[in-house]
């Protein structure tokens, strides 16, 4: 239990690691920038489709609409861009048929976070196919999970959501966007854990997207349900939710700015949600080279910055070889975290 809750603290916060950069070397006679140019001319000649591997409203969806949207509001990429949603099995059933039949398809992209790493590891309901099984292009944004209750809920705080878990965890039943093992349920048992209560009595509900938790909230079949806390600041703002706690070092700006943290509740611990573009294993050296250089520049743009902070993000940009590094580095802490609870596969 102390390593898990070690890991727990630190394995899933956003690690800083430099690498080297991506793209092609200058040949003879040329400038870095004229053979930047001549990499990537050749790519895109088509449309560009972004998968969001899930229903509409989670995660996954705003970061690819995002992307898609600040991305032709800078005028940086010429070609039409799409979003499509292939909801399944956590991003399983996206990622299965992405692996064997797009490998080298450069005009699909996907949005993904931790579960691309959890649902290969995991021993049950895993996925043979992982974040080895692509290019990472980038990392975005780190997002951090909150406790979530309907406005009408009993509970005003974590703390007296804390007291019912200790009394009986079986009797409250916790929704999220993802399946057992995953982002979502390690952020439901989170409170119950860290307070000595049985989180593996907690019982919890897995649906297909953080909408249809949250609908599962809403309708009544769910006393609470385990978020990114960027993906519940539309119900904040109606007024339908009552946001108890994030897992955040400091409280977040914005529409959360009142909202505790779990340390400021008693409840030491922090859980940090990163979001990043991928492509195809077998994706071509143009289009790597051409989207390490876009969404650099991206990054950078007035129009990313401000939709950063209307979605509640917080900016946490790595290169495509920075994030390979990163990703190699929080496999391995996610790996002992899932052998912890006995669930790695």
């Amino acid at each position: 239990m102390k390593q898990w809750s070690a890991f727990l603290l630190s394995g899933l916060m956003a690690v800083s690691l430099t690498a080297c950069g991506g793209g092609s070397s200058p040949s003879a006679g040329t400038s870095g920038m004229e053979t930047n140019e001549q990499a990537t001319a050749n790519y895109p000649q088509k449309p560009i489709v972004v998968v969001a591997p899930s229903g509409a409203g989670g995660g996954w969806d705003r970061t690819a609409r995002t992307f898609v949207k600040v991305l032709a509001e800078s005028k940086l990429v010429e070609k039409t861009m799409t979003v499509e949603n292939k909801p399944g099995g956590g991003g399983t059933v996206f990622l299965a048929d992405y692996v064997s039949r797009e490998s080298k398809n450069d005009y699909k992209l996907f949005a993904g976070s931790p579960p691309v790493l959890i649902n290969n590891l995991k021993k049950e309901g895993n996925s043979p196919y992982g974040y080895q099984d692509t290019t990472p292009l980038a990392q975005l944004t780190k997002d951090f999970g909150s406790i979530v209750v309907r406005a009408d809920s009993k509970y005003n705080d974590l703390t007296s959501l804390i007291d019912d878990l200790k009394a009986d965890p079986t009797k409250i039943t916790f929704a999220g966007g993802s399946g057992p093992g995953s982002m979502y349920h390690l952020v439901s048992i989170l409170p119950a854990y860290k307070s000595g209560a049985d989180h593996k009595s907690v019982k919890y509900v897995s649906y297909d997207g953080t909408g249809e938790a949250m609908a599962a909230l809403l309708g009544g079949n769910a006393d609470v349900i385990a978020s990114d806390a960027s993906s519940i600041l539309e119900y904040l703002k109606a007024g339908k939710i009552r946001v108890l706690a994030v897992a955040s070092q400091d409280r977040l700006e914005g529409e959360l700015k009142d909202v505790p943290t779990m340390r400021e509740q008693g409840v030491d611990a922090e859980f940090a949600i990163w979001r990043g573009i991928f492509g195809p294993k077998e994706m071509s050296e143009d289009a790597l080279s051409f989207w390490n250089k876009k969404i650099k520049q991206m990054v950078e743009t007035e129009n990313w910055k401000k939709a950063i902070r209307e979605n509640g993000w917080e900016s946490d940009y790595k290169n495509a070889n920075e994030f390979k590094a990163f990703l190699d580095e929080q496999n391995k802490q996610i790996h002992e975290l899932l052998a912890a609870l006995d669930m790695a596969k």
